[in-house]
């Protein structure tokens, strides 16, 4: 019998090699080297994927600064973390937008339990980058995302090969990140199918109204599969 999943993930955080010569001026955001960040990780992942139930993937871009970039739980910042998760840190009480959206979310999925048991949030991209202090997609430097393929790549490649299903996935970013997956996923075969849903920043940004709208149907798209 293979480790639990809980193990497996851990592994594979602790097991990343940040890729190098990345063009000037850009920086890694490695939350998980940091060991305050991957005993946070450890928690969370033995609450919920201490098993070995199988799972479906949810890709996101890369963590950003003020989510997954200091919690090292990819659309988790610190707040949600303390009062969605129940589990106490030192990290602070920052927020996002997209950790706001994401947790709404996950209570009219059914709650964390209900949610984690059927999917692993992940990124593309498992390390953030920011250039001027800002964030940085993987996609939106030309020389960054040729830096970076390889790495992509085997990190993805990595996760699937913990046992996660790979029927179906979902693509959580918008436009570009669909784009630049699919074409990956065309080229490496990660997964038969990819259903894309819409960034929940850009729904909290400028679709605010209809926040319901989306929340339902991410939950339709995800009780779907």
């Amino acid at each position: 019998m293979h480790e639990p999943l809980s193990t497996q993930i851990l592994e594979f955080y602790k097991s990343l090699q940040p890729p190098t010569k990345l063009p000037r001026g850009i920086e890694i955001l490695f939350p998980q080297q940091h060991t305050q960040v991957l005993n946070l990780v450890e928690i969370f992942l033995n609450k919920y994927y201490n098993d070995h139930h199988k799972r479906r993937l949810i890709f996101g871009i890369n963590p950003g600064r003020f989510g997954a970039g200091i919690t090292g739980i990819n659309f988790t910042a610190p707040r949600q973390v303390r009062e969605k998760l129940n589990i106490e840190h030192e990290l602070g009480n920052g927020s996002e937008l997209s950790a706001e959206f994401i947790y709404e979310m996950v209570e009219h999925y059914g709650g964390p339990e209900e949610f984690y048991h059927d999917y692993f949030l992940t990124s593309v991209c498992p390390l953030g980058f920011t250039r001027n202090g800002l964030n940085l997609n993987y996609y939106d430097d030309q020389k960054l995302f040729k830096a970076v393929k390889r790495f992509i790549v085997e990190s993805i490649r990595q996760q699937i090969s913990i046992g996660f299903l790979t029927d179906v996935c979902i693509c959580i970013g918008g436009e570009k990140n669909l784009k630049f997956f699919t074409a990956l996923n065309k080229e490496f075969d990660f997964v038969k199918e990819i259903i894309p849903l819409p960034h929940p920043r850009f729904i909290m940004q400028y679709r605010r109204k209809q926040k319901q709208e989306y929340l339902e149907k991410y939950v339709r798209v995800l009780k779907r599969n």
